[in-house]
C-alpha cells in the first residue's frame, strides 16, 4: 500500500481510482465495510483504490479542545486500513486553512483534480467541505457535474445497534471492553511506552509495566482487566492482568496503566507495547493491609488467564 502526506502527492500520469473519505478511527465493522466496498468495487473497474483519511483530527481543528478520544493511533490505522487491500492511504493534514475549504472545492480539488475519482464510497451519514455544508445529495449532483459515480454504503448494525467510532468510545469509557471488540471486530488496543512507576509491583511480586500513553488515547475506565500483550518483533502475545486507576490502596493520586506479564520475567523498560483488551475483570477497590489485596491480585491473574486462553 502507498502512503501520501496530502492528496497533492498523486503522481504525475496517476489514472482513475475509487475513492472513500473519512476519519475512520477505529476502522470499526462500519469503517471495514465501507472501506471494502469500495477495494472490491475498485478491482471491478479495473482501476486503483484510495482511502482519503485527516491528521488531526477535525474535531480538535474546528472545535479547539474538543478532540475526541483516539481509538487507533495513525501508525495502526494504516495497518489496519492495509490490511483491508486497499492501494493508497493519503492523510490529509487538517488545517484551519483546509476546514475553510467550500464542498464544491473539496469535490474539485480532491476529487477531480488530484485523484481522479471514477467512483466515490462513503457513508450514509458522509458530510463534507466547510462548517459540514456538504452531503451525498450534493456529493451525487457534483459527480454528475464531474463525471464521477457515488455509492453510499449503509450503516452497520447489530441487535439494533449502530457500529461507531463514538459508540465504541462510550464503551471504552464505560470499561465495556467486550461490546466494544464486537463493534471493532478485534479487541481495542491501547499502546505506550513502558516507563519506570513506583516499583510497588516488583516488591509485591508482580512485577508490572508502566505504559505512558498519548494523551488523547481510548483508555478504559479504571478497573482490572485481562488483556493481550503485544510486543514489537514478538509473534506471540503475552496474557497480562492490567490495572488502570490511581492505585487506591496506596494513596494513589496519578493515573496509571500497569501491566502485568503473566509467565514473564524480562526488562520492558522503554518498549512501546500494545495491549488488547479481552475482559473487564473488576472495578477498582482500596485494602485495608497488603495480604488482602494480595489475595485479590492472585485471583486477577488466574482469571486473566482464563479469559485469556
Amino acid at each position: 500500500m502507498q502512503r501520501w502526506r496530502g492528496y497533492d502527492a498523486a503522481p504525475g500520469g496517476w489514472g482513475r481510482s475509487v475513492v472513500t473519505i473519512g476519519v475512520f478511527d477505529g476502522v470499526h465493522k462500519g469503517h471495514q465495510a465501507t472501506i471494502g466496498h469500495a477495494v472490491a468495487r475498485a478491482r471491478e473497474l479495473g482501476v486503483r483504490s484510495v482511502v482519503v483519511t485527516f491528521d488531526p483530527h477535525p474535531a480538535e481543528v474546528v472545535r479547539p479542545g474538543s478532540h475526541p478520544a483516539v481509538l487507533t493511533e495513525p501508525a495502526r490505522k494504516a495497518e489496519l486500513v492495509e490490511s483491508l487491500g486497499v492501494d493508497v492511504l493519503c492523510v490529509v493534514p487538517f488545517t484551519p486553512e483546509f476546514s475553510r475549504l467550500p464542498a464544491e472545492a473539496f469535490v474539485h480539488d480532491i476529487l477531480v483534480e488530484h485523484l481522479h475519482a471514477a467512483l466515490v464510497v462513503v457513508g450514509d451519514n458522509f458530510r463534507f467541505g466547510h462548517r459540514a455544508a456538504g452531503d451525498v445529495t450534493l456529493l451525487e449532483r457534483l459527480g454528475r457535474t464531474f463525471g464521477f459515480g457515488v455509492e453510499s454504503a449503509p450503516l452497520v448494525a447489530e441487535a439494533g445497534t449502530v457500529f461507531s467510532s463514538t459508540y465504541i468510545r462510550s464503551c471504552v469509557d464505560a470499561g465495556d471492553v467486550a461490546p466494544a471488540a464486537a463493534a471493532l471486530g478485534r479487541p481495542h488496543r491501547l499502546e505506550g511506552v513502558v516507563v519506570r512507576g513506583d516499583q510497588r509491583g516488583r516488591e509485591l511480586g508482580y512485577p508490572t509495566a508502566n505504559l505512558l500513553c498519548h494523551r488523547h488515547a481510548a483508555v478504559p475506565a479504571d478497573g482490572v482487566y485481562a488483556a493481550r500483550l503485544v510486543r514489537r518483533g514478538q509473534r506471540e502475545p503475552l496474557a497480562a492482568a492490567v490495572s488502570i486507576g490511581t492505585n487506591p490502596t496506596f494513596s494513589g493520586r496519578e493515573r496509571r496503566v500497569e501491566a502485568y506479564a503473566l509467565d514473564f520475567s524480562g526488562d520492558l523498560y522503554g518498549e512501546r507495547l500494545a495491549l488488547d483488551f479481552v475482559a473487564h475483570l473488576r472495578e477498582q477497590r482500596r485494602y485495608d493491609s497488603i495480604e488482602p489485596l494480595l489475595a485479590q491480585i492472585a485471583e486477577d491473574v488466574e482469571r486473566t488467564r482464563r479469559a485469556v486462553g
